[in-house]
């Protein structure tokens, strides 16, 4: 139930005025404004340089850190009313810096500008713990009406959170899959779906996994003996073949780019002959890939 917020920006550059795109990955600390982003073209932008928001350039932002080659840490420089608290505060910052933004739409998949639609289709319609910058593309076939069809037919739902994030898109460039180092990402995973899956289970039921992202969550938070457990933190997991699962025994994911890590989770759970077939199948077929594509559902028998 991640939400996605708009995470692309568009700044000037103090002094020259260079247009500078601004891609916010999290925030760092609420009371002081501070937010880990990447920055393009990022040889422009240096500790100290200022970089201003909007038509009015009301929003300012300040360089303190350079932390990786693209990677910046900002200082949002934002005062707000005197008379609120720090609370309405950083609400009502965040508001109008997000109110600057736009749909963070995959450049690796989507190849046009953002269109307004984009930020409701961008969505999943259980989307509800604000983190992402991407959304968990398998949400995205889920209807309200497919919801209600599913519980009519006495299928719970569980709900858990992982923050998706722009190592999704990162290509997989070593031969050697265990050298291969994927984002932390930060999970939530709470009593009420622990209570569901871990009923399901012992009843023997069937557990269907809404994309990687989930897998990828409940995997990393299940214990010795296969049940789920509750956590609160970050992962960094990354699932290939060969793996042993043990929660789910069903899948729901779209169809994933070659090199990808989640089409290495798809490869480990089906069988990467069935797998490749399956592809192969799709693209012949004419299905879509990636955001905005399709979807295949893969069952363990």
């Amino acid at each position: 139930n991640t939400k996605v917020f708009p995470a692309r920006l568009y700044g000037n550059k103090e002094k020259t005025g260079a247009r500078i795109e601004v891609f916010l990955l999290r925030e760092l600390n609420a009371e002081q404004r501070l937010w880990d982003v990447l920055v393009d073209p990022a040889r422009k932008i240096r500790i100290g340089n200022k970089l201003y928001f909007g038509e009015d350039e009301s929003m300012v932002a300040e360089v303190i850190d350079n932390t990786t080659s693209r990677g910046r840490t900002l200082r949002f420089l934002y005062d707000g009313d005197e008379s609120d608290d720090e609370e309405t505060k950083h609400r009502k910052f965040k508001e109008e810096l997000y109110a600057l933004g736009e749909t963070p739409l995959p450049r690796e998949m989507i190849d046009r500008e953002v269109e307004p639609e984009d930020e409701e289709r961008f969505q999943s319609i259980f989307a509800e713990v604000e983190g992402a910058v991407t959304a968990p593309s398998a949400n995205l076939h889920f209807s309200r009406e497919l919801m209600k069809r599913m519980e009519i037919k006495g299928i719970e739902k569980a709900f858990i959170t992982l923050h998706a994030g722009l190592g999704n898109f990162r290509e997989i460039d070593v031969e050697d899959l265990t050298k291969h180092k994927v984002d932390s990402e930060q999970i939530i995973v709470a009593e009420p779906a622990v209570d569901i899956v871990n009923q399901a289970k012992e009843t023997r039921n069937n557990i269907c996994a809404i994309g990687t992202t989930a897998m990828r969550a409940i995997e990393t938070t299940v214990t010795t003996d296969g049940l789920l457990k509750e956590y609160e933190g970050w992962t960094n997991k990354f699932i290939f073949p060969p793996y042993e699962f043990h929660v789910a025994n069903h899948l729901v994911s779209n169809f994933h780019l070659p090199y990808s890590t989640q089409l290495m989770l798809v490869a480990a759970f089906g069988g990467y002959d069935f797998v490749m077939n399956a592809y192969q199948v799709a693209m012949d077929e004419g299905y879509r890939f990636g955001t905005y594509g399709d979807a295949m559902l893969i069952i363990d028998k």
